[in-house]
């Protein structure tokens, strides 16, 4: 059971990416045509999926969405207003290409002077292919001869692919997925273009998978921690306000903090953050971790009460004391092939050793809204500080 929850959250962000391809791949495949009325839908609908979905990436900064966007987008207005051979042939090809130029260079955003450098290169693109529709090419040949998509969109496309791959896998984020999922709906579209309108389908899929994606994005922003990964403080306010009539809140903090910082840097200090939330999200009972703010965590029980909660906290409390925390030294090399300053036969790194105060509050009589619950474990944090640190109160 524990394998296929696992299994679940692993494979989530893929799910939105998945059934957008698979209800647009049914939809060409055996859906009806759309009525007279509706016929615009099939030009304007992936025109304004794309557009939002552009410039939404252009808002939130992500420069490989924008570059993926607008070439598709750009592509789709091409092929749609001049439906020829030539036209065709060089948007198959230039899109992938884009595409494999944004997934293997660097995230560096989409604005300032980076969207300037993608817009002369669109605009240079343009021009290219204006002057390849007027060139007596030859489509006989076998590099651009293989319908629907010449070889050459075909290689073009798979060296594109394996890099979206290595991107979402190395980063496995719904942004990523759904930028590697966009170049898969274009090819599709692509290959399908012999169905009718299956190519604005598969645009418009496109555009509606970045927008989701831009839109599980600004979730993150919003709700989750940079830093740790865990839910915030606002996701903390959020699910208050519907926890029900019976839940325990913890409060933690972490012991010293402030010294670990002042001795070994802020960059120890942010592994001290993230080993405590690694080791809070791991929290039997049903419990619930968020970053409170600071070096202050919490950690919400719905259905239980403190003496349900109070055991799993101290199992949390006992893992996090027992874990010991190698800090890099000084002598270290900075990069893997730097062999110049080897410590042979030289001790262990130095370690350090991490521990955590909690205090454990539930509702009742005495604290019956959410912030009277929350104060009431503060309250009982403080309690566990005057104590001794490293224990739980309530």
């Amino acid at each position: 059971m524990l394998r296929a929850r696992e299994l679940i959250q692993v494979s989530r962000p893929y799910w939105p990416v998945g059934a957008i391809l698979a209800v647009t791949a049914a939809a060409v495949a055996f859906g009806r045509p759309l009525s007279q009325s509706f016929s615009g839908l099939y030009a304007a609908g992936p025109y304004a999926v794309l557009a939002t979905a552009t410039g939404l990436a252009w808002w939130f900064n992500r420069g490989r969405s924008f570059v993926i966007g607008a070439s598709i987008l750009l592509g789709w207005a091409l092929v749609h207003h001049f439906p020829n051979k030539a036209v065709y042939t060089a948007v198959v090809v230039l899109v992938p290409l884009n595409c494999l130029l944004a997934f293997v260079g660097p995230e560096r955003g989409a604005r300032y002077g980076v969207a300037l450098r993608w817009i002369a290169i669109l605009g240079g693109e343009l021009m290219l292919i204006f002057w390849f529709s007027q060139a007596p090419v030859s489509f006989a040949h076998w590099w651009l001869r293989s319908p629907p998509t010449p070889l050459v969109g075909r290689l073009m496309f798979a060296a594109a692919f394996a890099a979206a791959v290595w991107c979402a896998y190395a980063e496995r984020k719904p942004l990523q997925i759904a930028d590697a999922g966009a170049l898969v709906a274009f090819f599709t579209g692509a290959e399908w273009m012999d169905r009718g309108h299956a190519f604005g389908a598969f645009m418009a899929a496109a555009g509606a998978m970045q927008l989701a994606a831009l839109l599980q994005e600004s979730h993150r922003l919003a709700f989750r921690d940079e830093l740790t990964g865990l839910l915030g403080r606002r996701a903390l306010q959020e699910r208050l306000r519907s926890v029900g009539p019976r839940y325990t809140f913890a409060m933690v903090d972490i012991d010293h903090f402030k010294s670990f910082n002042d001795t070994h840097g802020h960059d120890v200090g942010d592994q001290v953050l993230r080993l405590v939330a690694g080791r809070l999200a791991q929290v039997g009972g049903g419990g619930i971790a968020y970053r409170y703010g600071g070096e202050e965590f919490g950690v919400l029980f719905p259905d239980r009460d403190a003496a349900e909660a109070q055991p799993h906290l101290e199992a949390v409390r006992g893992a996090i004391e027992r874990y010991r925390m190698a800090v890099r030294g000084e002598d270290r090399p900075k990069a893997p092939d730097d062999t110049t300053n080897l410590r042979l036969n030289k001790p262990p790194q130095k370690t350090l050793s991490v521990t955590v105060s909690i205090g454990l509050a539930e509702r009742g009589d005495a604290s019956h809204t959410p912030a009277q619950v929350l104060k009431a474990a503060d309250e009982a944090l403080y309690r566990a500080k005057q104590a001794g640190r490293n224990r739980v109160s309530t």
